[in-house]
């Protein structure tokens, strides 16, 4: 593998005829599609359809269980799972250089042949030939690669993924899974590679840093396969929807809202289809029984029989058409400011996270707070919610506030003996009740998983139902601390329209700004210890902001 070698591939990847079975189920069956050099795919489908799956075949971490994975063998085809962990013992700019030690390795074997041969003297040798040879052959590569400035890339990557010059130095070990996760992004981006694949890329992400990787992906990647609940970004960068739905893949060459009316398009022609067939099918069983052993219509009884054995059955796509719609129970009316910051300053030791913050938030606010991930927004949330000592300056809640309150640790708070059902039982009081199992549906949990226990889900699955309990709790100031990871994006829509329509204080932490969209009217940003105010809506925000960002990382 050839890292910046730049060869002309049309066709990067054929996926042909794979299929994934686990025991006796089948995952998926009969897939393929190409992936072409500047196609921006979105891999899409509800959990558990098998897109990660999908993506690891791709990358070749995984076999399928039949079919293949065709690609040109220079192709350069870098893969960014989920989770990983990346060994320690560097420090940042070390582990991002990695991106280049095939280039480095290459100039060393060069330089180590080249000694070699003005030392020796056996010229007429076959040895003397071959190391002529490999010379030749790993000069040409070499200096195939365009002239880099390898340090200078590594920093603009870097900045660009919201790290601070000052953190180059500091060992990877120092820095969370979140940060970790973005090293091993800035080395795929380094590779400059023929395919990209991202699985949840911007989970760990604030806003800016979404914003360089989307302009990053759109000016300088060549093909690119993602994963994401985040719509914006999948909307922005992507020319090409892939859904993964009931074992097989249905191939748009659209962004992923122009999917979504053509996927509505798909489903109304194959629910009529199948009413057709179902139709036909009911006319030819009535036929049958009604003339089963009459023998002048032996014949015909039995080819009709024989006619419906052999029918493929038309199968309507799955979509969940529940309108199910989530709302706050009523809650007591709270004083006119729930929440007033004065001249706040905190500090961990040494360590300055901001000073003179001043933050007054009106009851039926509902308010973001964004900005770089450390800058200091959960800090500012642990000390309204009392969780924390401040070092000067004031905290003051509102009068008949009462307060709801989502972090994702929240889940570590469930019962983890209760079953899910009982969980959210043990809450819901009036009519919701007669909902349990449509909200539960909504947020992914079907069939036998309601009689599940705590104990043995998923972290997601802990953080949607923490999520539910909080829904169904009567409160007047919501504070959410990233409430959209770990939800796909029907979930989302859904929560989205009940904050909506909620009538308390809304505090909101988050980088998905399709979340934020339309729901926050009001910007608090976090950044170089000072809490900003803007009277705008995020749209208005970012547009502002990215003018900035993109100045500074020129610098």
């Amino acid at each position: 593998m050839h890292y910046l070698c730049r060869f002309k591939i049309a066709t990067m990847i054929t996926v042909n005829d794979i299929a994934v079975q686990f025991g006796g189920t089948t995952l998926f069956s009969e897939v393929s599609f190409a992936i072409n050099e500047n196609d921006k795919i979105a891999l899409m489908g509800k959990n558990g359809a098998g897109k990660s799956t999908l993506l690891k075949i791709i990358a070749g971490e995984s076999k399928p269980s039949s079919g293949s994975v065709s690609a040109p063998k220079e192709a350069v085809i870098a893969y960014l799972p989920q989770h990983l962990l990346t060994k320690d013992g560097s420090t940042v700019m070390e582990e991002a250089s990695k991106a280049f030690s095939e280039i480095f390795k290459m100039k060393a074997e060069i330089d180590d042949l080249n000694e070699q041969l003005t030392v020796r003297t056996d010229y007429e040798s076959d040895d003397y030939m071959k190391l002529i040879e490999r010379v030749s052959d790993l000069s040409e590569k070499f200096y195939a690669i365009e002239e880099v400035n390898y340090e200078a890339e590594v920093e603009k990557i870097l900045v660009g993924l919201g790290f601070e010059r000052s953190d180059f130095t500091r060992q990877t070990s120092e820095f969370s899974g979140g940060w970790r996760m973005r090293i091993e992004l800035a080395k795929i981006l380094l590779r400059k590679p023929d395919l990209i694949l991202l699985d949840e890329p911007t989970n760990h992400m604030d806003i800016e840093s979404i914003q360089w990787l989307e302009d990053f992906l759109i000016n300088s990647a060549k093909a690119v396969v993602v994963i994401s609940h985040d719509r914006a970004f999948v909307d922005n960068i992507t020319n090409r929807t892939i859904e993964v739905t009931m074992g097989r893949i249905y191939d748009y060459k659209a962004k992923y809202t122009h999917y979504l009316e053509l996927r509505k398009d798909r489903r109304i022609h194959q629910q009529k289809a199948y009413d057709e067939q179902q139709k036909m099918i009911a006319e030819n069983q009535a036929f049958i029984d009604r003339f089963r052993g009459t023998f002048s219509k032996t014949d015909a009884v039995q080819s009709r029989v024989k006619m419906l054995e052999k029918l493929t059955i038309v199968e309507v796509d799955e979509v969940d058409t529940s309108a199910l719609k989530l709302k706050f129970p009523p809650a007591i009316r709270s004083g006119q400011y729930p929440v007033v910051v004065k001249d706040l300053e905190k500090s961990y030791g040494d360590h300055l996270v901001f000073k003179d913050a001043n933050i007054v938030i009106e009851r039926g606010d509902k308010v973001a707070f964004v900005g770089k991930n450390g800058e200091g927004k959960s800090t500012m949330i642990k000390a309204i919610m009392k969780e924390i000592e401040i070092n000067s300056g004031s905290v003051e809640i509102g009068h008949n506030a009462q307060i709801g309150y989502f972090a994702q640790n929240q889940a570590s708070l469930l019962d983890e003996n209760a079953t899910i059902f009982e969980t959210i039982d043990n809450i819901a009081v009036g009519d919701i009740r007669t909902q349990i199992k449509n909200i539960l549906g909504a947020f992914m949990f079907h069939g036998d998983d309601i009689t599940k226990k705590v104990k043995v889900l998923s972290g997601g699955e802990k953080t949607r139902l923490a999520m539910i309990k909080l829904l169904l709790e009567p409160v007047n100031l919501l504070i959410l601390d990233e409430p959209s990871n770990h939800l796909d994006m029907k979930t989302k829509d859904i929560i989205k329209d009940a904050l909506r329509d909620f009538d308390g204080t809304l505090i909101l932490v988050s980088h998905d700004r399709d979340f934020l969209d339309g729901l926050a009217t009001k910007v608090f940003e976090f950044g170089n210890k000072r809490v900003k105010e803007h009277f705008e809506d995020i749209k208005g925000f970012l547009e502002h902001k990215k003018m900035e960002s993109l100045r500074e990382i020129e610098k």
